[in-house]
């Protein structure tokens, strides 16, 4: 992790406050910020999460649930037709319940890949009992945590433009967990829908509610009308056909309908593309499901350097283009002043081996590029010293960085803690299939590597392994806590700053210091 991607916080766990406004909530509650592949990747404001604007046409991807509370006695299902002073989907019909997980919540609600892996998503589930109350006043207790079903995920977006208009600023843009949970009667429940939540609840049958469908004067919620036409109501009497409402029992009790691996991918129909962004189709396979468009996402699975896996930010050539002072910048850089590698220095070519080196160089300007420009600038007594410095712990980051690789965070912090151990003594050590892209080729490939710094001075190959060992632990020990609101307070935050970036300028010095180009004075 780079340190910058962090900022200090003095937050600490929090219980629910339900006397603040629908304002209120929008500015303080702070969502689940995430990649493509549902992993954590930082925080928002709910509020700026679902701005549609320009800059971000579908607003910020974030995690969210959606509930589905039925009676088991008449399989009836619990709407609620949200509130008219709600910012975003005003007046539409929609499941139960429909709400985000947040950073700091007690107890927390924030699930890592084991937790989807193994079907638990407790934070889910506890921010499930949260907003159940919240916003129908269910007393906690009454729907317990370990009653809910977990079934799977949907990665949608959708602009509020029958609500604000074509141009509309907000939307949703969510990776969604479907969350369902029976009652033996509606009588055993506890409904007080909050005012600033719910203008009305409803218990609907199947033929209830596509009768509303049909029925042009009310508006639903799209991700609602996605999960019932994909998954709720089957096609037909075969088992095979059935979907999850058709038979509660099953569903409830089986994991016959659980999919914790895909995330199902959906654009919105075309009334709620637009926006402020002007967006239009996200994914690149679509076809129809029961007249849902049902797409996969583009390579989901690129990664930005070793900065966990988040798609890549690109501009237009034309857009670069009118950068003129960088266009000239580079212009001078490859063909007027071209930099020259010190890496052809004579003492170089004769300590290390040639094809491992060439190695080296190659990768490391793709898992660098403006660093390495900079180290194959240093006086050739210390360049390939540095070089492995920077590759060893880049290797390592990626350890850190790969939030689907390892089975659990333990088996993380093993490989974190022996790193040093292993991938600086054991002459063929690789790790195969950790990391994305170049990074992933750095791990596999790490023999070559460790070639050249086996060839490295004695007091060099010192200094690198006592910090990545170091940094190691202090990766190790951050790993099974929530960064994505911050750290808990200002020491904890200098103190993984310490970890990530200053044990980096102290190696640095040391290597200069160890190269023999510092003047005893």
């Amino acid at each position: 992790m780079a340190a910058e991607e962090q900022q200090p916080s003095t937050t600490t766990k929090q219980q629910w406050d339900s006397t603040m406004s629908q304002s209120q909530f929008m500015e303080r509650d702070t969502v689940l910020v995430l990649s493509d592949t549902d992993i954590v990747t930082g925080s928002s404001s709910k509020k700026t999460s679902h701005v549609f604007s320009p800059s971000q046409p579908r607003g910020i991807l974030h995690r969210a649930f959606s509930v589905f509370l039925f009676d088991s006695s008449t399989s009836e299902l619990l709407l609620q037709q949200r509130a008219s002073t709600k910012i975003t989907f005003p007046n539409v019909w929609t499941n139960t319940c429909c709400s985000h997980p947040l950073h700091g919540m007690e107890p927390g609600e924030v699930d890592g890949p084991e937790d989807v892996r193994d079907g638990t998503v407790m934070g889910v589930k506890n921010a499930a009992v949260r907003k159940l109350e919240q916003e129908l006043g269910i007393p906690v207790g009454e729907v317990k945590v370990e009653e809910f079903k977990f079934l799977t995920r949907l990665h949608y977006w959708a602009a509020d433009t029958v609500t604000h208009g074509g141009k509309s600023p907000w939307g949703e843009h969510e990776i969604d967990y479907v969350l369902f949970a029976t009652i033996p009667s509606k009588d055993k429940i506890t409904l007080k829908p909050h005012p600033d939540e719910v203008d009305d609840v409803k218990w609907v049958t199947q033929s209830q509610l596509l009768e509303m469908f049909d029925d042009e004067n009310l508006l639903f919620s799209p991700w609602f009308r996605l999960i019932t036409n994909r998954w709720m109501i089957g096609s037909g009497k075969k088992e095979e056909d059935q979907g999850w409402w058709d038979d509660l029992e099953r569903t409830m009790n089986t994991d016959d309908f659980c999919d914790y691996e895909t995330i199902h991918r959906f654009d919105p129909p075309s009334e709620h593309m637009g926006g402020g962004g002007d967006a239009g189709p996200m994914f690149d396979v679509a076809k129809e499901v029961n007249g849902t468009v049902v797409a996969t996402a583009g390579d989901s699975s690129k990664k930005q350097g070793a900065y966990g896996k988040v798609k890549t930010h690109k501009e237009s050539k034309v857009k670069q283009l009118l950068h003129v002072d960088e266009v000239w910048s580079a212009f001078t850089l490859l063909y007027l002043q071209p930099l020259k590698s010190n890496l052809e220095s004579d003492n170089i070519k004769q300590t290390f081996n040639a094809s491992d080196l060439a190695f080296c160089d190659d990768i490391l300007c793709k898992v660098s590029r403006s660093f390495a420009a900079v180290i194959r600038q240093l006086p050739s007594e210390m360049l390939v010293d540095v070089l492995i410095f920077y590759l060893v712990l880049r290797a390592l980051d990626t350890v850190e960085d790969d939030m689907t690789f390892f089975e659990s965070n333990e088996e993380k912090v093993k490989v974190l803690l022996s790193f040093h151990k292993t991938a600086l003594v054991d002459p063929k050590w690789t790790l195969m299939g950790c990391g994305e892209g170049d990074e992933r080729r750095l791990l596999e490939e790490f023999p070559k590597c460790h070639s050249v710094y086996a060839a490295l001075p004695e007091a060099s190959r010192r200094v690198i392994s006592d910090i990545t060992f170091r940094m190691a632990t202090g990766m190790a020990e951050f790993v099974d806590k929530d960064l994505g609101q911050g750290t808990v307070d200002v020491s904890q935050y200098n103190r993984y700053c310490h970890f990530v970036a200053g044990l980096v300028g102290e190696g640095l010095s040391r290597l200069f210091s160890v190269s023999g180009l510092e003047q005893p004075s």
